[in-house]
Order: C-alpha cells, then sequence, then structure tokens
C-alpha cells in the first residue's frame, strides 16, 4: 500500500552519491553544490494520482503519476512492487532505476544506472502530512 510513503522525508545520510553524479554525467561543480544539499522529499496522494515532490536549496523537482502508467518525466514508470516502489526512468538510451523502501521507520531510495549504486536514507519528519506515524510497524 502507498500509504505508508505518504510522508515528508529528510536526507539523513548517502553512499556512493559523488560516483553516481558521475555516471549521470553532472559536472564537478553542480557535483560539490549537490553533495552539500540536504533535500525534503514530500510525498502525497489526491485519489489514485501521486505526487513526489523534492525540495532543497540547490533544485526543486516535482512529478505526479499514477501507479502502473507511464508518465512524461523522460519516459517513466511506477509500479508497487511488495514493499518497494519501483520508479524505471529511460532517457537518451539509458535506463535508471530509483526504489524507494521503508526500513525500521526510514525512507531507503536505492538509485542504480548501469553499474552505478547510489544509497540515500531519509527520516520522516513529524507533521500532519504523515499518513503514517510509525513507519517501521507498516506492511505494504
Amino acid at each position: 500500500m502507498v500509504d505508508a510513503f505518504l510522508c515528508t522525508w529528510k536526507l539523513s545520510d548517502s553512499k556512493n552519491f559523488d560516483d553516481y553524479m558521475k555516471l549521470i554525467g553532472a559536472s564537478f561543480a553542480i557535483r560539490q553544490v549537490a553533495s552539500m544539499t540536504k533535500p525534503t522529499t514530500i510525498i502525497k496522494k489526491n485519489g489514485d494520482i501521486i505526487t513526489l515532490k523534492t525540495q532543497s536549496m540547490f533544485k526543486n523537482t516535482e512529478i505526479s503519476f499514477k501507479l502502473g502508467m507511464g508518465f512524461d518525466e523522460t519516459t517513466s514508470i511506477v509500479t508497487l512492487d511488495g514493499s518497494k516502489l519501483v520508479h524505471l526512468q529511460k532517457c537518451n538510451g539509458q535506463e535508471r532505476t530509483l526504489v524507494p523502501e521503508l526500513s525500521d521507520g526510514k525512507l531507503i531510495l536505492t538509485l542504480t544506472q548501469g553499474t552505478a549504486v547510489y544509497t540515500c536514507t531519509y527520516e520522516k519528519e513529524v507533521s500532519s502530512a504523515c499518513a503514517v506515524t510509525d513507519c517501521s510497524s507498516v506492511t505494504l
């Protein structure tokens, strides 16, 4: 169930970010600035439309989609696979997979492109936007 993801999440840790950014073609300057940001991700649902908004001092993004339906971010589709949301992007002949999942009350996001794997951990910000107060016990 997607409702377990509905909340505001703040980045607390990341692994292999610079390697991942190099692989997707980010310049040294962009990688330096991006490595210092701690983005907030807000996940909301209105009917069957899910909105994922990421905000930081560096860049803000927002995508809205229906599970299992393609949408135009490049060519993307998001599906629910057990306890994981799987976001597959295709752009310029390359595939990138973003997989957020809940573990011990945290949102773990794994991004994979080719051989590069980047993992970041988000902690829940307590707010009225959260659908669930204790994600550690949620079954999706």
